[in-house]
């Protein structure tokens, strides 16, 4: 069921932004009522407590939804990019690593879907949330104008994990089929990590990171001063050179970590050269 945005919290964050969507965003459901599958939070979904930087951290997600930022009218479909906040798979950066990014898109002329997936400690219904998440968007690309051929992903942090995870393993089956909606293809049309953690082990690839030719154009932004979680980027971005996979790799001296577009630092170029990487990609073939 689609229904107006809920969190009331929620929606001061986007009309209170210098971006603000075309119209009211909508939820809908990922999971049918009553066919989740895998588990959810021990306890009832809640906002963290407040830490005075205005942003909104939800954790004990037990309903996954996806909010969707309509891009502005167009006659033809326009792209839709599937948002993943980040929060180390213990909260959601909610506003700052997703409405917030939403409303960029819509900038840009793209169709932001910010993905409200399962927290905490629950890495394999994130995975089967996201997996949802692409089919369920494919399955809507009339009713809401988008290109099924151009649905990308894109993740802060441990979302950007996540977005690495189903970039190099879509096509496997994390859950059983539910209904129609999951004949459709889970493969993104490309990925966006931005500062990702959580794509090494000890220095080398993750191993349940997979990097093939399969693995969608990529886009990587990360900063030398992100000291916990750089080194993945790089091996990462090396894994996709090896496989020949088109990618672009936004390097930058200083920005550190959870910037989200508040970077003052020099990441804060990453929203321009993302949007430059994103008028230019070409899908690969699948």
């Amino acid at each position: 069921m689609i229904k107006l945005f809920p969190f009331i919290s929620i929606i001061s964050a986007v009309l209170f932004s210098p971006l603000v969507a075309a119209e009211a965003p909508l939820e809908l459901s990922v999971w049918p009522t009553n066919k989740m599958p895998g588990v959810g939070a021990a306890a009832p979904e809640k906002e963290a407590p407040a830490k005075g930087d205005g942003v909104i951290r939800l954790t004990n997600v037990s309903e996954p939804n996806l909010t969707v930022f309509r891009a502005p009218a167009s006659a033809n479909p326009t792209p839709a990019v599937i948002i993943c906040p980040g929060g180390g798979y213990q909260i959601l950066a909610f506003n700052k690593e997703g409405t917030e990014i939403a409303a960029w898109l819509n900038t840009l002329g793209i169709t932001g879907i910010v993905l409200k997936y399962r927290v905490p400690n629950n890495r394999e219904g994130a995975l089967q949330d996201l997996q949802r998440a692409v089919r369920l968007v494919r399955s809507k690309q009339k009713e809401w104008n988008v290109d099924a051929a151009r649905v990308g992903v894109m993740g802060f942090s441990a979302g950007g994990h996540l977005c690495a995870r189903l970039s190099t393993n879509h096509g496997s089956v994390f859950y059983p089929a539910i209904d129609d909606v999951d004949k459709l293809d889970d493969r993104p049309d490309f990925a966006i990590l931005v500062y990702p953690a959580y794509l090494d082990e000890k220095g080398s690839l993750a191993k349940n990171l997979t990097v093939s030719t399969k693995v969608p154009p990529s886009f990587i932004a990360h900063s030398e001063d992100d000291k916990n979680y750089i080194a993945g980027s790089k091996v990462y971005a090396d894994a996709l050179t090896s496989a020949k996979v088109p990618h672009e790799f936004a390097l930058y001296p200083s920005g550190g970590h959870g910037y989200g577009l508040h970077c003052t630092k020099d990441a804060k170029a990453w929203p321009d050269r993302c949007a430059a990487w994103l008028k230019q990609v070409k899908p690969a073939k699948k």
